[in-house]
Parts: structure tokens; sequence; C-alpha cells
């Protein structure tokens, strides 16, 4: 098997064509110069816009890195969906490419579902795909998914599948919560990614894993660098720039932030494309976006 994933990974945000159809040239170039910034795959996260796609369009994403020459080894798919039976399909499909690790959702739509219920999800995804070689991150986003992933579900998943259940990110938000899987799940050997940039240095310090961020779209090289010199006395003052650059991108909607100055700065402005239920960003609040990057001189190395 890979080793297991650590540093900075990012959600690799999906380009689409003119009829919104994934495009895998733009995708495949996307992903190899997040490689060459030392960030990893974790392809079909949130920021990409996943949960439009469907099983059939992940797969074919997959397969055109793969076929490019991309290591399955620095690839972390998103493979959590509403259906058992996706998720699973989804899962092997990673597993059997070499992937090092799949992120998984919990299933999300029904709302209040108990622990029990979702050890007895994960546990079937698990024995569905009976792979050794299977490790899954659990992916804890109660702002988006409305569902929790406890500290009592992590221990029991550990208990019963000590070997599968490698880690987690948490897109919780609240720094309490890394600080407690920090404290009680990482020691373990249980990875802890911060879900979020601004809280890279803070991970570090309390012997966390790294990060799976959305700006690792557009900012790889500066977050990977903070990850690197976490113990620098300079280390502050790199996580406020990391932060700052975050925070520009969130004057709006993030995805479509990120995607439209993909586009702008590859002079390809089929790039801002995003699937319905999203918009694009607007041109008016998007030039304003363009204004304060250049402010606080941002740059991506293409």
């Amino acid at each position: 098997m890979f080793p297991k994933h650590r540093g900075i990974l990012s959600p690799v945000v999906t380009p689409f064509k003119e009829d919104l159809s994934p495009d895998p040239r733009r995708f495949v170039e996307h992903c190899k110069w997040l490689v060459s910034q030392n960030a990893g795959l974790a392809v079909f996260g949130t920021n990409s816009e996943a949960n439009s796609l469907s099983v059939g369009e992940r797969k074919f994403l997959l397969e055109a890195l793969l076929l490019a020459g991309v290591s399955p080894a620095k690839m972390m798919p998103g493979t959590g969906c509403c259906s058992l039976t996706d998720t699973v399909e989804l899962t092997k499909h990673a597993v059997v490419a070499g992937c090092a690790g799949v992120l998984m959702l919990p299933p999300f739509y029904y709302k209040g579902v108990s622990d029990e219920g979702l050890f007895r999800s994960y546990s079937e995804v698990i024995q569905r795909v009976g792979s050794p070689n299977l490790r899954i991150y659990l992916y804890h986003i109660p702002p988006v998914a409305q569902i929790p992933i406890t500290a009592n579900l992590i221990e029991r998943l550990l208990k019963e599948y000590p070997g599968t259940i490698a880690g987690i990110k948490d897109s919780s938000g609240d720094w309490n919560n890394t600080e407690m899987l920090l404290k009680n799940f990482q020691p373990s050997g249980f990875d802890v990614f911060c879900g979020s940039d601004p809280f890279l240095l803070q991970t570090m310090r309390a012997g966390g894993t790294g990060c799976i961020s959305a700006t690792g779209n557009v900012n790889p090289a500066m977050i990977y660098e903070l990850y690197q010199n976490w113990q620098a006395a300079d280390a502050d003052a790199r996580q406020a720039r990391v932060t700052e650059i975050r925070r520009t991108f969130e004057m709006i909607p993030l995805i479509a932030s990120m995607k439209a100055v993909i586009g702008w700065k590859r002079h390809d402005p089929q790039w801002a494309e995003v699937r319905p239920p999203l918009v694009k960003a607007p041109e008016d609040k998007f030039e304003q976006l363009r204004t304060r990057l250049d402010e606080i001189d941002f740059q991506m190395n293409f």
C-alpha cells in the first residue's frame, strides 16, 4: 500500500464544458499543476461540485487522471453518497485504481440519524468493498451535510475497523472540535486534517496531519510552505498571509470565486462555469475580487 496521506490536499474544482459536461483536459491539467505545487488531490469533494456529478462522471474523471499518468498515491477521491450502492461502487473503483485513501461523507439526505445508523452505513460499505487496501477518511462537514460524525462513532469504527478507518477531515469550522479530535484520536494514529487553511498552524501545533482546504486549488504552494515550516519563527506571519488570501476569495461564494480566478489567470474564461444550482460569479463582484487580489499581490505560478 501507499504511505498514508499527509500535508496538503486540494478538493479539486471540476471544470465544465459549455454543455455542462465535465472537461477531462482542463481537469487533468489543473491536477498536474496542483501535484507540481506539492498538493495531493482530494478529487470529488465539496468544492469539486461532487454531488452534482454522477457516479459515471466521477469514474470517468478518475480514469482520465490515471491515463494521464497521475499517481493514485496522490489521490483521495470523495466517494460518500446518499446511496449505499453508489458509495460502494465509487469506493471499489478507487481501491482498484490504487488510490491511497477515500474521503467519505456520511449518507446525508436523512437528518437526525443515529450513530447506530451511521455505523451500519460505514460498516456495510467496508464489508461490501472487502479490501484490505481500503483506507477511509471520514468527512465531517455538519454546516453542509447536517450530519455530524461524533467522537463516539469514531471510537466505535476504530475499534471494529482499525486498519481501515484512517482519519478525518474536520470541516466543522469549530476549532474546539478539531482540538478534541487531535487530543482523543491523533495519538493512536488516526489522522486529523483541518478543513480550512486558516486553521492549519493551530492544527500542526496540536499534532495534526495537515489540511484539506478549498483554497488549495489556488494557493497550494504557500499553504504547503506553511505546512512545511510550521515550527519556523515566521510561522504566524505565514499563517496570516494564507488566511488573508482565503478571506479575500470568500468575498463571493468560494467555488465560483476560485473557478473565475483560475479562468482569469489561465486566460481561459470557460473555467468559470459551474453546474446548476450554483451560479457563476457576477461580473461586478468578480471585478472587485480581482482588484483586491491585485492589491494583496496574489499570484498563481502556472
